[in-house]
């Protein structure tokens, strides 16, 4: 039961990578560049790194891989946690995909200052003005409830940590952008949930 919902948690970590490539690829037809990530602060790949090696040990543990014992490891050893983990990784994904749709032609993983769309406030941005975001901290909340080891621990905070200032870089790029109309849209809707 603990192995399928770790392989389950892994398919779902690649449907969401699948979403935003196949999503970046299409905007690119249109001659948009959504991949960004990087572009105005170079420490922003640190965050991919980051990232890589927070989810080797769940990849490595499914695949077989070699990976240290002591970061899969679970702290503990009934599965009950971990369907809730996979009801938040399966909610992160759907509402993952409807933020995407809501994104339009604007969608940017980073900050544009040339080309930056329009402002997207309708659809699930009129719940959260960082749907996308938010969306991923649940689904490393997911991960931790399905994994519940050390890396997943980690996964959580330095995520979060991370989303919190590309949060905040992005909400001052926006303020400057888009002036009283993002004003106002910062008094109608939170900036987390």
């Amino acid at each position: 039961m603990v192995e399928f919902q770790s392989n389950a948690s892994i398919v779902i970590l690649i449907l969401f990578i699948a979403l935003l490539i196949s999503r970046a690829l299409l905007l690119r037809r249109k001659g948009i560049k959504v991949l960004l990530f990087g572009k105005t602060d170079k420490s922003d790949f640190l965050l991919v790194v980051v990232i890589l090696l927070l989810i080797y040990p769940a990849v490595a543990k499914a695949a077989d891989l070699p990976v240290w014992d002591l970061l899969v490891t679970p702290f503990w050893e009934t599965p009950a946690p971990g369907w809730a983990g996979l009801a938040f990784c399966a909610a992160a994904l759907v509402g993952f995909g409807a933020s995407l749709k809501s994104f339009g032609d604007s969608l940017r993983v980073g900050l544009d200052v040339e080309k930056p769309g329009r402002l997207v406030t309708g659809g699930m941005f009129a719940v959260s003005r960082n749907p996308l975001y938010m969306c991923f901290i649940l689904f490393c909340a997911g991960m931790f409830l399905v994994h519940r080891n050390i890396v997943a621990v980690a996964a959580v905070v330095v995520i979060t940590l991370a989303v919190h200032r590309q949060i905040l870089r992005e909400e001052a790029f926006l303020k400057k952008h888009y002036g009283a109309e993002y004003e106002d849209y910062c008094k109608r809707v939170r900036r987390y949930l």
